[in-house]
């Protein structure tokens, strides 16, 4: 069940049945960082970086700092699992920098950085996923019940799960049991069949034991020597950044460029053509493989979603450094009499990068999801010795996953042609 991290250049990105429109479309995405449309109208000198990888590193110190103060094991509170968040989401900022603008770092550092970061982003993932991916199904399974949502807690025995996040996610394991076929709702209606009950009781039991288990590694991980190596190394970067003396005279802008170019080749790879029609059923196709693994044709849509991160990544450099110029410059000499706001000197020109590209990152996060909860109903229903109603339950949840795929290819296809390549 553990989640997918997948090498940014990695060159099978399109291994797709077919190529889409991007190969006409793919360079006009309206997002260029090149020397004459990019966001800054000069070069970006390389103390941007160094500016922008102090902030995230203070962002880790801060957050690790928290997630102490705030407590582990079975009684976490919320704080503790806002930490281990604000922690990835700066280990991985760091680590996409450090593999976007390596060109002006410390080879040897930066490669010893990267997959220690990406180990400690992808360890503190493993038990938020879980608990994400259950309460998903569980949801799945009442809405294909006929319940919109996952009926309220019972106000007596429905103590919070173990680990962070617990407290979040204990009413969906109670729910099953409260809606199991004793209740007494009308049949068909607001009430899970046997064979749903069963399903959602035997992946609470899997996927619970998976979070279990995530948390613990968790744990063992963060007490580790070697996330205390990681630690030290971030604080040092907090205060100096190993930049190369090429540096001095260096460009961002080139590096920017280059990974906004992986992402729309990679994105010209995928079926677009395909992913926009409504119930194409492309999703589904495979979809009574024998393999286990996950499917095949998933991955390219994976590799584009971390290609996407690594260019808004890149983007937020960039715009760090158009804020700090526009910052510095002086104040207009008609400032005593002209009111201040008519000078948001401190607003870059352009908007910041996550408008543009929040909706396709979205959906690709939602196709994200769906596939790796459909890899969980497919591996339930391989369980052995399970009744025919449960595995039927299974199957058809997985189905409805599946569609959940299809839907979150087609929004993303809808969104990189209105949002993205309608920026022009």
């Amino acid at each position: 069940m553990a989640q997918q991290h997948l090498d940014p250049t990695d060159p099978r990105t399109g291994s797709g049945p077919g190529s889409g429109p991007g190969s006409e479309s793919g360079p006009k995405t309206g997002l260029t960082t090149g020397p004459d449309t990019g966001p800054v109208p000069g070069p970006v000198a390389a103390e941007a970086l160094a500016g922008y990888l102090r902030a995230q590193a203070t962002e880790f110190l801060r957050a690790l700092r928290l997630h102490r103060e705030a407590g582990a094991g079975a009684a976490a509170s919320e704080g503790s699992v806002e930490a281990a968040l604000a922690l990835r989401r700066s280990a991985r900022r760091i680590s996409g920098s450090l593999h976007t603008f390596q060109a002006v770092l410390d080879p040897d550092w930066s490669e010893a950085m990267r997959p220690e970061l990406a180990w400690v982003s992808g360890t503190l993932a493993l038990e938020h996923a879980c608990s994400a991916r259950l309460e998903r199904l569980l949801q799945a399974l009442h809405r294909l019940s006929g319940t919109a949502v996952l009926p309220a807690q019972g106000p007596a025995g429905a103590g919070p799960a173990g680990g962070p996040g617990g407290s979040a996610r204990s009413s969906a394991p109670a729910a099953v049991t409260a809606t199991a076929p004793a209740t007494t709702a009308a049949p068909g209606r607001g009430s899970l069949t046997v064979g749903a009950a069963k399903a959602g009781a035997l992946l609470d039991r899997q996927l619970t034991l998976a979070r279990t288990r995530a948390h613990s590694t968790a744990l063992q991980a963060l007490g580790s020597s070697r996330f205390h190596a990681v630690a030290d190394k971030v604080a040092v970067l907090a205060s100096e950044v190993p930049l190369t003396p090429a540096a001095d005279t260096a460009d961002l802008r080139p590096p920017a460029e280059a990974a906004r170019e992986r992402l729309v080749d990679a994105v010209a790879a995928l079926p677009l053509i395909t992913a926009g029609s409504p119930y194409n059923a492309e999703a589904l196709a495979h979809g009574l493989s024998p393999d286990p693994a996950p499917h095949p044709q998933d991955a390219p849509w994976h590799q584009v979603r971390l290609l996407l991160r690594l260019h808004r990544y890149a983007l937020e450099v960039l715009y760090r450094a158009a804020g700090t110029a526009a910052a510095a410059e002086p104040t207009a000499p008609t400032a005593a009499t002209v009111p201040t706001t008519a000078f948001p000197t401190t607003t870059p020109a352009a908007p910041p990068p996550d408008l543009l590209l929040l909706a396709a990152g979205e959906a690709l996060d939602r196709h994200r999801d769906a596939s790796e909860a459909s890899a969980a109903a497919a591996h339930a229903a391989r369980t052995p010795r399970i009744a025919p109603a449960t595995a039927y339950a299974l199957g058809v949840l997985h189905a409805d996953q599946r569609h959940e795929v299809e839907a979150a290819r087609y929004a993303f296809q809808r969104s990189w042609q209105k949002d993205v390549l309608g920026s022009l």
